[in-house]
């Protein structure tokens, strides 16, 4: 039985409806997986009028997809998702965002809580030391243009090529740490220029390095097929392509806007801008932003390659090996061409995921050969004073969102906001009584991130759980957080 709830129609739990027709020019229903008492805030954000008006896009495959981790975005909400027909279909910047394969990884390690507690003001200075970060972010790697090209082109595999990590971080990242489709030549100098000394570096907002300690299993048997038992110690990296990435995509959009016009694309929101998928602005913005998202991966190894020693140097000599394995590397602000089958066929279809992470099943052949029995490892971050969760992707996500899920919490306080309320000293000592040690660039970006400022993350990923896009095996508590 359906029921109204404002501005959606409910289909169950979890589950709510923008019926086609809402706004004039949609195609396709709009579907937002939330509980019920989720709906007051994306009304207030009106992010649910971004799902409708994607809704709009020429080619669109299904409906137009939302997470509970959805607030308002670019054009496309964050935790937006939606499918165009690769043939006949577009493909929107908007769809993807400004950072370019925001990420995350998870690394295991040997060690237990009782082993780092004593040392962890120590670590978390080091990695502070070792990991640059803030606001441009300078102090990464110095790379020739050529070096650059190649970052672009391969990926996380020039960091391992590069002496950055072995060969075994490849097998367990995201299509490997590369898209083969990467075009560097369709990279602007602006953006090169701005990805020249960025390569290692954890940039600002958002993106974090945290050390976390599993405190919760839910799935025995996965956990430890991934690796993970109860109180081990973790560190999980959160960082995109940093200024290279934003650059390809203000140089798309600017095309984009050209491109509406000579395709006479019908749009409701000029944040939409979108060009065919086969045409030479869509060909030259999915070629760009492939390489970005190699170079977010790329990125993501240095850091990886860095943490390695800093955990090594402060935590090394006694204890001896510390593992330092990569779990996963997941992808989210992203557009790939994947096949799916919808309606009873076979589709190819370009899947954007804005604010929204892969969740391969059991047995897809793109989930890595040691894991494809259970399926793909699923990382879902929350703030920096709750916790984050580690899931693996189930049927329901490709029978219902393209093999999607949600990517993090999901702000609902701005900034702004989020400054006014506290200070940033008052979050570091807030945070200290927990037992969480928090190191941040500026006082204001500790303010920007205070907890409070993001929904609950264990309300989202129990959505996406009893939906079934996604199942729960561990949950990891923050120990130690750096904070550009």
């Amino acid at each position: 039985m359906t029921a109204k709830a404002g501005n959606f129609v409910r289909l169950d739990d979890c589950r709510w409806l923008i019926p086609k027709g809402t706004r004039p020019g949609m195609l396709t229903d709009g579907l937002i997986y939330a509980t019920e008492d989720m709906l007051p805030d994306i009304g207030r954000d009106r992010a649910h009028e971004q799902v409708a008006n994607v809704a709009c896009l020429p080619g669109i495959i299904g409906p137009s997809l939302a997470m509970p981790d959805i607030h308002w975005g670019y054009g496309f909400p964050i935790g937006g998702v939606a499918a165009t027909d690769a043939a006949s279909g577009v493909i929107s910047p908007g769809g993807v965002g400004y950072d370019i394969n925001c990420g995350v990884r998870v690394l295991r390690t040997s060690l237990a809580m009782d082993d780092v507690r004593p040392h962890m003001q120590n670590l978390v200075d080091e990695l502070f030391r070792a990991v640059p970060a803030g606001v441009g972010g300078k102090g990464g790697l110095e790379l020739k243009p050529s070096d650059l090209r190649q970052v672009l082109a391969e990926g996380a595999g020039w960091a391992v090529a590069n002496g950055y990590g072995t060969p075994d971080d490849l097998e367990t990242c995201e299509d490997g740490g590369r898209i083969a489709a990467a075009e560097p030549g369709a990279v602007s100098d602006r953006a090169l220029q701005r990805g020249r000394n960025q390569l290692g570096t954890l940039g600002s907002g958002n993106h974090f390095l945290e050390v976390g300690v599993v405190d919760r299993i839910y799935d025995d048997a996965v956990a430890t097929a991934f690796g993970l038992r109860l109180d081990m110690v973790t560190v999980s990296i959160h960082v995109g392509s940093r200024g290279l990435g934003h650059q390809v995509c203000a140089d798309s959009l600017e095309a984009m806007d050209r491109a509406v016009k000579r395709y006479a694309i019908a749009l409701p929101d000029r944040q939409l801008a979108c060009a065919p998928l086969s045409s030479p602005e869509g060909r030259a913005y999915s070629g760009a932003m492939s390489a970005a998202a190699n170079y977010a991966w790329a990125n993501r190894q240095v850091i990886t390659h860095n943490v390695r020693r800093a955990v090594r140097q402060v935590m090394g000599g006694a204890l001896g090996d510390l593992d330092l394995s990569l779990v996963y590397d997941v992808a989210h602000n992203i557009a790939k061409v994947e096949t799916h089958t919808w309606g009873g066929k076979t589709v190819r279809a370009c899947v954007h995921r804005k604010g929204a992470t892969r969740a391969f099943p059991p047995g897809h052949p793109d989930v890595p050969a040691r894991y494809r029995q259970w399926g793909q490892p699923v990382l879902i971050p929350g703030d920096m004073g709750r916790y984050s969760f580690l899931l693996v992707g189930a049927s329901g996500a490709m029978e219902q969102t393209f093999g999607s899920t949600c990517h993090g919490a999901g702000r609902v306080m701005s900034r702004t906001a989020a400054k006014r309320g506290a200070s940033g000293d008052e979050v570091q000592r807030r945070l200290a009584s927990q037992g969480i040690v928090v190191k941040g660039q500026s006082r204001a970006g500790l303010a920007e991130e205070v907890p409070e400022a993001y929904k609950d993350v264990e309300r989202v990923v129990e959505v996406v759980h009893r939906a079934g896009l996604s199942l729960r095996v561990a949950r990891l508590r923050p120990l130690g957080v750096i904070k550009g």
